[in-house]
């Protein structure tokens, strides 16, 4: 059992997470980590993304996103792309990988973790299956999240959306 951590990186992706879900991101990595050999961590690669960067990455190719700016939950920093880092300095983004060998996938253990937790994975996605995605958007989706960053109804002086 890993003893829990969090790589700079991670720490600084959560402390840009919306403010109701950023405790809770560092006690679920915290688990999460447990369940992970010595030698291997959850980086968090992304977090909270702008309009404009959820544009660029909507024009890339190979396509990456379904979604533009806006459409995306991690817009209202409200979801967390993760990797498996290890030995402090490699991405593994190796889903089927069990390092530890105990019949369970390193990936998947993160991600049940988070799933106990009420979060959303996309590698459930029945489409565009997203495996390093998680969200926890409190019931609305991005369109609901939208009208209220359009209505600017965020939390008083942020521009994190009320939820």
């Amino acid at each position: 059992m890993s003893i829990i951590k969090q790589d700079e990186i991670t720490q600084t992706r959560v402390k840009a997470l919306h403010p109701l879900i950023r405790d809770e991101v560092v006690k679920l990595v915290a688990e999460a980590n447990t369940k992970l050999p010595d030698n291997v961590e959850i980086r968090i690669v992304q977090g909270l993304r702008t309009f404009a960067e959820q544009d660029a990455l909507f024009k890339q190719r190979p396509k990456v996103t379904n979604a533009k700016g806006g459409q995306s939950i991690h817009n209202y920093g409200l979801a967390i792309d993760f990797a498996l880092l290890v030995n402090e300095k490699e991405i593994s983004w190796d889903t089927s990988k069990d390092s530890d060998k105990d019949g369970q996938a390193d990936w998947l253990e993160v991600v049940t973790v988070f799933l106990r937790a009420g979060w959303t994975w996309g590698g459930n996605w029945r489409t565009f299956k997203d495996m390093p995605h998680l969200e926890k958007a409190f019931g609305n989706n991005w369109q609901q999240l939208l009208e209220k960053h359009k209505s600017k109804q965020f939390i008083l002086g942020t521009e994190y959306v009320k939820l």
